[in-house]
This record gives structure tokens, sequence and C-alpha cells, in this order.
């Protein structure tokens, strides 16, 4: 079930209804109901990818009672071994089998064999990078002992598959998410209205920005030989804009819905497109996951400890694992290795941590010196992104070929003008918000100001959104 989705608009309704009307009092209950809706909203798409996510939970579940009932340091090692093999051996399974063969299949012919290995025909179970890393967290952090084992079945089989944030994240930390299915909940209005603010935030940037601009990127993409470069650098900016619109507009949307139910979910977001270098980007875009590879691969290999060439080491490693957990192609690997190339020289000069405030703090508007840090850092984003969207190397080859080959200029239209006007709209909210966010910006706002944005919000997706049914781009990782 997709949030910008007619089905999604009278199922949240409901579940908010039943959830704080029949379920509020009894948290048992509640919780049990707060499963079935998880996971009839997940197999809304395909019922047999329940399956899957119940013999994860299941798994689990049993895997971490196990370890935390365990006091023979041994065995709790095999016990999380297994669960990291169940994990990450699924995920490989349905995401990566067929790349690792065709890769094989390739290399085999480049130097005159012929290899007779078989694809299999898998169907990519949504979210499962997702809720993957969120189970194997939690097993994690059991086996360190900074979390007790869940006793109740439904309370972690809920965790697993609460519904706002289960098919794209955030991906959250079971020492966060958890507790709040154990205690009782009592309905707060303000955290609501902040919740209803960032639904609407988020839709506007899927089905306004991200959806608007998703066409012209697929015909920019498409035809790159036929394309001037100027189309050829519009293509990549908007790209930029369509898959930051399309996934933040997701989180928001997840953190608002978790709102409405009372939960609190970790910010996955922070205006990642004024940040001042490539160090500040990836500390600001998908949080979830870089606190995660931080976390739980980053640190436990040594981290920023030892010698430098170590530290360059495990910087490589994880933009590479990271460029691969978006995808089973080169491209994702290399738009990994590429932004780790970048992240080198701020390492080497030990300036990988100078930008930690908010840009032009307390300002209304950046210095130029700012403005040219900006604008150099979100050049190089762009660049990186082609090999992300791109459906080969060659294809991005070809297409950054294409910013020396091509015309310079042509006067052909790829997209249309109001678009640019929303655009417009949505930079300067992403400008004026990029402090506090959204839902505290507009609460800090007069009454006149808050009612404009919403009316202008609304009515910018009534009559420029595009009602698809477009699935969010990170559904496919």
């Amino acid at each position: 079930m997709l949030f910008n989705s007619f089905e999604f608009l009278i199922f949240l309704p409901v579940v908010f209804l039943l959830y704080w009307f029949v379920f509020q009092k009894n948290i048992k209950a509640r919780n049990l109901f707060l499963l079935v809706v998880s996971y009839v909203f997940y197999g809304w798409w395909d019922w047999r990818f329940l399956l899957l996510i119940f013999a994860s939970s299941l798994i689990d579940f049993i895997l971490g009672s196990a370890i935390s009932k365990s006091r023979e340091k041994n065995l709790r090692r095999v016990y999380l071994s297994l669960s990291i093999l169940f994990n990450l051996g699924c995920l490989g399974l349905f995401k990566y089998y067929n790349f690792f063969i065709e890769s094989f299949v390739e290399m085999t012919a480049a130097f005159g064999l012929q290899a007779n290995v078989t694809s299999l025909s898998l169907i990519l179970p949504v979210g499962i990078s997702f809720y993957t890393f969120q189970t194997l967290s939690y097993t994690i952090d059991v086996y360190r002992k900074q979390i007790d084992a869940v006793k109740d079945p439904v309370v972690f089989f809920a965790f697993v598959s609460f519904l706002p944030q289960l098919v794209a994240g955030p991906i959250e930390r079971a020492r966060n998410l958890i507790p709040q299915f154990q205690g009782q909940k009592i309905f707060d209005y303000d955290k609501a209205v902040n919740g209803m603010r960032l639904i609407l935030w988020g839709l506007f940037k899927k089905v306004v920005i991200a959806d608007g601009a998703a066409l012209a990127v697929e015909r920019i993409f498409s035809n790159y030989e036929s394309m001037s470069v100027a189309y050829l650098a519009l293509g990549a900016i908007l790209f930029a804009v369509q898959i930051y619109g399309d996934f933040s507009g997701y989180s928001d949307i997840a953190i608002g819905v978790a709102a409405l139910l009372g939960f609190n979910l970790m910010v996955n977001f922070k205006t990642p497109y004024f940040s001042r270098d490539i160090s500040e980007f990836w500390r600001r875009w998908h949080i979830s996951l870089s606190t995660w590879f931080r976390d739980y691969l980053y640190i436990p290999i040594g981290g920023n400890r030892g010698t430098m060439l170590k530290v360059v080491r495990n910087t490589f490693v994880i933009f590479l694992v990271s460029g691969f957990w978006h995808g089973a192609n080169w491209t994702y690997i290399f738009w990994g290795g590429l932004n780790a190339l970048y992240f080198l020289p701020l390492l080497l000069a030990n300036r990988n941590r100078k930008h930690l405030d908010t840009v032009a703090e307390n300002r209304y508007l950046p210095s130029m010196k700012e403005i040219l840090q900006m604008t150099f850092t979100f050049v190089l984003v762009c660049f990186a992104w082609i090999f992300f969207r791109a459906e080969s190397l060659s294809h991005a080859f070809g297409y950054i070929q294409g910013f020396w080959a091509n015309p310079l200029w042509e006067s052909k239209l790829v997209i249309s003008v109001h678009y640019f006007y929303m655009l417009g709209v949505f930079l300067l909210i992403e400008w004026l918000i990029r402090e506090k966010g959204f839902s505290a910006t507009v609460a800090d706002s007069s009454v006149f100001l808050r009612r404009c944005t919403y009316t202008m919000l609304f009515l910018c997706i009534v009559f420029f959104g595009v009602f698809n049914g477009s699935e969010f781009i990170y559904f496919q990782f």
C-alpha cells in the first residue's frame, strides 16, 4: 500500500480511529492491532512477502532470547552468527544472487569460457533491506548487552513490521522503538498536529516535487545521446531533486503517521543539499542508515582508530558497502566509491567534522563563502547521482561523455514552466526550516502564516500533484 494512494487515504483514518477509540487502553490488544494492520499494509503488494518478514521476525525473536539467556560467550556468538547468516543470507538470495551469477558469467565470458549457471526468478520483497537491518541491530544489541531481549513476541513482531517505517525507513533501533510499544499511550493533540504537518509536507515533496521531476528525468536519461549539455545538467539536478523529494518525503510521512499513533521516529534528513562539504552532506542524508553503518560496521572494523591507512580503508569499506546495500548493480558500488573519494581529502586534512552547525545559523542569508561551498558540494553530489540513476556503468559514462560531445543548448521543453515555481516554493521552505525542521518552524509562526502554509501546500498538491500511483524510489532497495 502506497502512502500516496487512495487506499491509504481510507486506511489511515480507520486505523487512527480504531487505535485511539477501541484499542488504546489495553496495551496487548493495541500491539496486536498494530501488528495486524502492519501486516495488512505490507501484504497489500503481495501476501507472499509476509512469509519472509514473519520468518525473519520469528527467528530473530528466538535467537535474541537465546543470546540473552546464554552465559557462555562462545554460544552467544553462535546464536548471533546464526542471526547474521540468516538475515544476510535472505538479503543475498533475494537481492544479490542474480547479480553475482550474472557477474560470474560475464567474467568467464571475458576469458572465452562459457558458464552454464542459471539465475533465479525471484521477486524482491519490498523493504527487505530496511527490516533486515532493523532486526539485525536488535540481535547485535542484545549480544552487546545494550538492551534486554523482548519477552513478548507480539511486541517484537510489531517492532519489525511497524507500518509507518516498514518499507523505506527510517531504520529504527530497538532501544528507541520497542519501549514505545510497552508503555501506555495517551493521545497528544500537539504531537498529532505535528504529525499532520509532516504528512502534508511529505506529500508535497513526493507528488509535486519528486513526481513532477520524474518524467523529465526519465526522458533525459533515456535519450541522453540526443540531449544538449544544458539538458544533461538539468537531468542530473532534477534527479537530485527527485530522489531527495521522494525519499525524504516518505520519511516525513512515516514520521508523521507514527506521531498520529503516539510514536516517535528518528529524523532521517536534515536539509542535506545545504551542506558545505561532503562530510556534512552524509551527516544529513539518510541519517538512520549512515548511523547504522557507523555503529555496526565502521566502529567494529576499527573506525578512526589506528593508522591513517586503516582509517582510509575503513572509510572506503563503509561507502562501498553502502553503495552495494542500495542495489545489485555496479553503478551503486561505483557511486559509493566515488563518494569515498570525495570524502578522502577532508579525512586526510582532518576537516571531516568541521561543519557541525547549520549553515547561516541565526542568519537569514548565507555568506558568499557558504554559497560557494554549498554549490560545489551540490555539484559533486549531482555528478555522483548520475551513476546512481544510470542503468549501467556504460549508460553513466555515456551520459557524462555527452557533456563535451553533445550540443551546448537546445530549445526543446522537457518540463513544464510551472514546475520551476513549485521548485522555488520548495527551496524557500527548505531554507527556512533548515535549523528546526518543518513542524517546529511552522508551529513557531503566527496563526496567519500557518494557515497560509497549509493552504498553499494543499492547493499545490491538488493542482500540481502527480497522482499516477508511482512508488517511492527506495522501495526497490
